[in-house]
């Protein structure tokens, strides 16, 4: 039927070796697996690689933290300013360490030009500022 005898290719039972492969190639292919996954620990863990995520967090982190830095003078320039600066340091010394940082933020000196809401960061460093110089 259809033109097809029993012997033929697909119907035969014999075995057939399209492609001989030569016998270190298994090992030679396990050594770079081997190999690439001992370089990709060793380049994450110890070599200083990361991923574009953490590059980008740790992008973010240092431009806030840099921001922060240049704009502190903005802020000792306004606590220098405020005709309170005498009653909020006398509270900035009594506040305890974790609310020491919102007595900066509440007095406004942490709010820069235009935003309507206080700076953490900008608090945080004024805080070390104003503290260094006591």
């Amino acid at each position: 039927m259809y033109g097809l005898r029993k012997d033929d290719f697909f119907f035969s039972n014999r075995s057939v070796n399209i492609m001989q492969i030569p016998e270190g190639t298994k090992p030679a292919l396990m050594g770079a697996v081997a190999g690439a996954i001992a370089i990709s620990i060793i380049g994450f863990n110890w070599g200083g690689w990361v991923t574009s995520g953490s590059a980008s967090d740790m992008s973010e982190e240092v431009s806030v933290a840099a921001v922060a830095m240049a704009l502190t003078p903005y802020c000792i320039q306004n606590s220098q300013d405020d005709p309170r600066l005498i009653a909020i340091m006398a509270e900035l010394d009594e506040a305890r360490s974790y609310k020491r940082r919102s007595v900066i933020e509440d007095a406004g000196w942490a709010t820069p030009l235009g935003a309507e809401n206080p700076d953490r960061e900008l608090a945080e460093a004024c805080l070390s500022a104003l503290t260094e110089e006591t």
